[in-house]
């Protein structure tokens, strides 16, 4: 079933996959102290140091990392040196205490990545998918993904789901995939959560990886282009991920821009999407770059964006020709996005673990934890 998980740091062994109840984790101003901590990485923060940080009294900092560390969450990290009177003891995250799992499910393949408190990759895998199978064999293809993911003592703290888009990232339904309609009003989220036992939270792939972008700290305003089996677009602007009022935003591919074009999936004829991908399937790689610059500088123009990153497996296996494309066509950086093999699957993960750091970009949709 799957091409194999790779572990990529040993984690110990549990029975199934089940979901963690953790009450520290409810908290606002936790959430601002792990992101401190997190922020902080293996050397510590002190807790007069997070009382500064955050605004917080001492006293609420020393009852809230008294609670993160009855929840595994939070350790000693040694002792600060003294300025006089008593030396002050460091704490620091403990990566391992939680984990998110991030589900890339493109139209003929499933990206599964593990990540710790930290965002770093424990484990990857991945395996074919038939996107058009039906929705009863995708949720099942996909929940023995996470199981067999998750099998080796992960604390899963939920599951972030990234999908070709259009759908409502709000009620976690999808709708008219482009070129698989039968998913129209299909409650995916919800239906994951049922097999799975865990918080699920759903995305259009492009915004899960813009918003992983933008905590790697890709920029304040930016694009994400994703060309893969399909053409999208995730949008950063003023430092948020923007999905729109109706979470429709981003569907890059189908601007027209050719009225006798060939015909698209959408229904329409000379969209970027289709010229984009008619040009790679042709084996002209500068072609395509030439047309998806010329979308990008549309959206340039459009938006004033201070920067373009490029991904999807089709710019992943051969950058070159789409970055330096792009680039003669619009005045700003262009560059390949950092991660761009699974950018997806991790964004995915990080729609879980942004909103434990009181990251406002993805806190509307987390899903519920305990």
């Amino acid at each position: 079933m799957n091409r194999g998980i790779r572990d990529i740091r040993g984690i110990g062994s549990i029975k199934g996959v089940t979901g963690v109840n953790l009450p520290a984790l409810r908290s606002h101003n936790a959430a601002l102290v792990l992101d401190l901590l997190r922020t902080a990485g293996e050397g510590g923060i002190s807790r007069i140091e997070l009382a500064d940080g955050t605004g917080l009294t001492p006293q609420a900092v020393s009852k809230i990392t008294a609670r993160l560390r009855d929840e595994g969450l939070v350790a000693e990290a040694g002792r600060r040196a003294s300025t006089g009177g008593r030396p002050g003891t460091a704490l620091c995250l403990v990566p391992s205490a939680g984990h998110a799992v991030g589900l890339h499910l493109d139209r003929d393949e499933v990206t599964a990545v593990l990540l710790d408190l930290a965002g770093t990759p424990v484990a990857v895998g991945a395996g074919p998918l038939d996107l058009g199978a039906g929705s009863e064999a995708v949720v099942e293809k996909v929940a023995a993904e996470v199981e067999a993911l998750t099998g080796g003592g992960a604390r899963v703290l939920g599951v972030g789901v990234a999908m070709p888009g259009p759908l409502d990232h709000g009620t976690g339904v999808a709708h008219r995939v482009t070129g698989f309609p039968a998913w129209d009003g299909f409650p995916l989220r919800d239906a994951l959560a049922a097999r799975l036992g865990l918080g699920v939270v759903l995305d259009k792939d492009t915004n899960a990886a813009a918003l992983g972008l933008a905590l790697r700290g890709a920029g304040e305003s930016f694009a994400y282009l994703h060309l893969g089996t399909g053409l999208g677009a995730g949008l950063v602007l003023a430092g948020a991920l923007y999905r729109g009022a109706r979470t429709g935003a981003g569907e890059f591919g189908h601007q027209v821009i050719q009225l006798d074009g060939p015909p698209c999936g959408c229904g329409r004829r000379g969209c970027i999407e289709a010229l984009c991908l008619g040009a790679v399937g042709a084996g002209d790689l500068d072609r395509a770059a030439r047309v998806l610059g010329v979308g990008a500088a549309n959206l340039v123009e459009l938006l004033d964006i201070d920067r373009v990153l490029l991904g999807g497996r089709i710019v992943a296996a051969d950058p070159e020709p789409f970055v330096r494309g792009v680039g003669e066509r619009v005045r700003i950086p262009v560059a390949l996005a950092e991660g761009a093999a699974q950018v997806v699957a991790e964004g995915a993960a990080q729609l879980v673990l942004a909103p434990v750091f009181g990251r406002a970009e993805a806190a509307s949709a987390a899903p519920k934890i305990g």
